[in-house]
């Protein structure tokens, strides 16, 4: 075969362009859901609520059944998903507002996040949503920990409404046609017909915020299709307060359940038809998975690109309207959001990965947010810092064996204090921790077998004192004192000392 020298040069090429592609690490996508519960999609066993395109996910890669958020709550939930430290060593373990305006606690500087480590390896990184983890000057700032962009609610307290006044864009104050905005909390007036719906008129805004978050995030996938990109596309659905738009309402009015009026009399925005609201904002949220996984079709990037799906804790308790009895939210586990019970803290998890992930395939493995972060830093070929937490679960993805793990551990100083371990079958469980300290009691160890008794109902503790031992100790190991988030009991605190150390007031979760 005879060369030209254009030839040679088209070859060359063509053959470095293969070349780049071949070591060009994948597109990573994390689609969190805010407040999600195990059992609130189809491929969970929800049998009310439509997750179409959640349940295709599932169909064309790997599901998890113990798979568990960093925390019961937003925030910390959050620390642990973008630092790999599990809440006993985390910088942030409860949620607290920043005590100088609009933002929460500030995740410190020098502790690198997923988004910092990827960026230095090249990707671009793009935060569409809601942050939660800092304040506008402060080191939490999301420029500060690696995100080129980002577009969304930094304060977490304001995406209590979907209808509100501005989001934030790169920081820049980015106005909503909502005048005036639907604010995240109200009460039915007195004296208004509560079955008529034109009274419910000023709860609907214009210009929903989750619409406008949605774009900014495909058009980052557009802009970025030519190289690595994160997108952490961390979605406001479904937290309360309950606003969806009429036409994503309508379907689940057609079916008519009884669904009387909600009021506002347990938190948040009151809605005609609450039922209705909640089963569509989780729709609504499936409809944002979708328009991703299609973006990522359109730009021939579906191959490769890992998506991860998940929430950043169970479901909400029966506030605002919400009615998880009626949708099995938890999937009869115990427990919702706020608990380390099972169903305040362990998530749906779903991952597609085509061409390495087996479709249709699913997991009993033990796993949590912590693993994400090392599992992607080396599926992307970037150097992990020292001192993680998690195990990497690229073996799983690609169909291998779990990693081993000795253990998963987590702890929450909100509602009263809380520590828990799994290992294996077992799972070990305090709770009260706080109010046993002031009054001077030893912690209660409860101990379960989820492999015979998922919902936790017999305490297994008195039958087994030597796995209440172990599991004692790996708690009081794996627990790091925080003065601004302690754990009263086990950071040993002097009686005279409680009071002034005790975390500033929470905002509203």
């Amino acid at each position: 075969m005879r060369w030209t020298m254009r030839g040679w040069v088209l070859a060359t090429a063509g053959a470095a362009a293969l070349a780049m592609a071949a070591e060009r690490p994948p597109n990573i996508v994390i689609v969190l859901a805010d407040d999600l519960g195990w059992g609130e999609l189809g491929s969970y066993g929800q049998t009310k609520i439509r997750t179409p395109h959640a349940d295709r996910l599932a169909r064309e890669g790997l599901r998890f059944t113990r798979h568990y958020s960093g925390s019961p709550v937003c925030a910390p939930s959050r620390c642990v998903l973008l630092t790999g430290h599990h809440p006993g060593h985390a910088a942030v373990r409860d949620n607290r507002p920043s005590g100088t305006g609009e933002g929460q606690w500030d995740l410190p500087a020098g502790i690198p996040t997923l988004a910092e480590v990827l960026r230095r390896r090249g990707y671009a990184t793009g935060l569409f949503g809601k942050w939660g983890l800092g304040t506008l000057e402060g080191p939490g700032h999301p420029s500060k920990r690696g995100f080129d962009r980002w577009f969304g609610y930094l304060c977490q307290s304001q995406a209590h409404s979907l209808y509100p006044s501005f989001l934030r864009d790169d920081g820049r104050v980015f106005p909503l046609n909502n005048d005036p905005p639907v604010p995240g909390h109200a009460r039915f007036p007195d004296g208004v017909d509560p079955f008529d719906p034109s009274a419910y008129a000023p709860y609907k805004g214009r210009d929903y915020a989750p619409a406008r978050i949605r774009e900014a995030a495909l058009e980052f996938i557009r802009r970025h299709r030519d190289r690595p990109f994160f997108l952490y596309y961390a979605n406001v659905l479904p937290h309360l307060a309950l606003m969806v738009p009429d036409e994503d309402l309508r379907p689940y009015l057609e079916l008519g359940w009884d669904d009387p009026p909600y009021l506002g009399t347990h938190g948040y925005t009151p809605h005609r038809h609450p039922r209705a609201a909640y089963a569509a904002m989780i729709s609504r949220l499936d409809a944002d998975l979708g328009a991703v996984l299609e973006e990522l079709g359109r730009a021939g990037l579906e191959r490769d690109t890992i998506v991860i799906f998940s929430s950043d804790n169970g479901p909400t308790h029966d506030v605002g309207g919400v009615d998880t009895a009626f949708f099995n939210s938890a999937g009869g586990l115990k427990g919702r959001k706020g608990s380390l019970d099972e169903g305040g803290i362990r998530v749906p998890c779903i991952v597609r990965w085509p061409g390495h992930t087996p479709a249709g395939s699913v997991t009993d493995a033990l796993t949590g947010f912590e693993d994400w972060m090392p599992t992607l830093l080396e599926i992307a070929g970037a150097e992990r810092p020292a001192g993680l937490d998690g195990v990497s679960l690229r073996g799983l993805l690609e169909g291998g064996a779990a990693p081993e793990r000795e253990f998963l551990y987590r702890e929450f100083p909100g509602y009263r204090g809380w520590q828990a371990v799994w290992q294996g079958p077992w799972k070990a469980v305090r709770r009260d921790v706080l109010p046993r300290a002031r009054r001077g009691e030893p912690a209660l160890t409860e101990l379960y077998n989820l492999a015979e008794d998922p919902a936790e109902t017999r305490n297994l503790a008195a039958e087994h004192p030597e796995l209440v031992v172990r599991f004692d100790q790996i708690m009081a190991r794996e627990h790091t004192p925080s003065p601004d988030f302690p754990l009263l009991l086990m950071d040993g605190l002097p009686s005279s000392d409680r009071k002034q150390r005790e975390p500033k007031p929470r905002e509203s979760r």
